[in-house]
C-alpha cells in the first residue's frame, strides 16, 4: 500500500481542553502540535482558530496571525484553513472570511453553503481568482448530489473538484465504520482526489480501509480521541504515528 496523504485536524471547532488536556486551543499550542505531527508524519494540518472565550472563531486577523506563525515555525506543512459556521456564521460572513485571509486551502461544507445559494457562485469565483483551492466536506449523498448540481451549472468550476467523505457524522453515538465509505465511493466513484475522516474508536479502520482505496487521510481530535480500544491517545502525534504503524503492518 503507498503511504497515503495525511492531513492532521488537531482540535475541531466543539471540543476543548476538558475533552483532552492536550487538545490545542492557542497559537502556541497549534504550533507545537503541527510540529509534533509532522514529525509523526502528517504532511498538512487543518486549522481551526478561537476566540478569547475559546469558541470557534472565523477572525481573519487571528487567522491571518495563526497561519504566519505557522509558516514561519513549520514551513514544510500545508495548512488548510476551515470555513465551517457551526452555527454561528452566515454565508456573507465565511465569504468575507475567504477573501480577508486569502488563504491557500480551505475546507467548504456544501450543506452550509446551501443556506445562501446566490452568494455560492460568488464564493467559488473568489477563491478561484484569489487562488484558494477548495475542498468540499461532504456529510452524505444529498450533499454529493448538491456538489454535482452545481458542478453542472458552472457554480463550482472545473479544478474545485476536492472532496471530504466524512464517515458517521449521523450514526449513533458519531461512532464510524469502514463500511461507511462505500456509499459516497458508490455516489462518486470517479472522485480524483478524495479524503476521509471518521469519528470515534474506528477511526484507524476507516482511514486504513479509505488508504486501500487510494484515499487521503485526515485524522485528529477534531474526530477522534480515542485508539480501537476505547483508551485515549496521548496527543494528535501519537495517534498519527499510531496509523502509520498500523498502515505499515497491513503493507508487509
Amino acid at each position: 500500500m503507498p503511504r497515503p496523504y495525511i492531513m492532521v485536524a488537531p482540535n475541531g471547532a466543539r471540543r476543548g481542553k476538558a475533552d483532552h488536556p492536550r487538545l490545542p486551543i492557542s497559537t502556541a499550542e497549534i504550533v507545537e502540535t503541527a510540529k509534533a505531527c509532522y514529525a509523526s508524519g502528517a504532511q498538512a494540518l487543518h486549522l481551526h482558530i478561537r476566540d478569547e472565550e475559546g469558541e470557534h472563531s472565523l477572525d481573519a486577523g487571528r487567522y491571518c496571525e495563526t497561519l504566519a506563525e505557522l509558516s514561519h515555525q513549520v514551513p514544510v506543512m500545508r495548512v488548510q484553513i476551515t470555513t465551517e459556521a457551526v452555527g454561528r456564521y452566515s454565508v456573507a460572513q465565511q465569504l468575507s472570511c475567504l477573501q480577508a485571509v486569502r488563504p491557500e486551502w480551505a475546507s467548504i461544507a456544501v450543506r452550509e453553503i446551501a443556506r445562501e445559494p446566490a452568494l455560492a457562485a460568488n464564493l467559488y469565483n473568489l477563491c478561484a481568482n484569489q487562488g484558494t483551492e477548495v475542498q468540499h466536506i461532504l456529510y452524505d449523498e444529498a450533499d454529493i448530489a448538491l456538489l454535482n448540481d452545481w458542478q453542472a451549472r458552472g457554480i463550482v468550476q472545473a479544478q474545485q473538484d476536492s472532496v471530504l467523505f466524512v464517515l458517521g457524522r449521523y450514526s449513533a453515538g458519531q461512532r464510524s465504520t469502514p463500511d461507511d465509505l462505500m456509499p459516497f465511493r458508490r455516489a462518486m466513484p470517479d472522485a480524483r482526489e478524495w479524503m476521509v475522516c471518521a469519528f470515534g474508536p474506528d477511526e484507524h479502520a476507516c482511514l486504513a480501509h479509505a488508504a486501500s482505496q487510494g484515499g487521503a487521510l485526515r485524522i485528529g481530535f477534531e474526530n477522534s480521541l480515542v485508539d480501537a480500544q476505547g483508551n485515549p491517545h496521548a496527543d494528535n502525534a501519537a495517534s498519527v504515528a499510531a496509523l502509520l504503524g498500523k498502515l505499515q503492518r497491513y503493507s508487509e
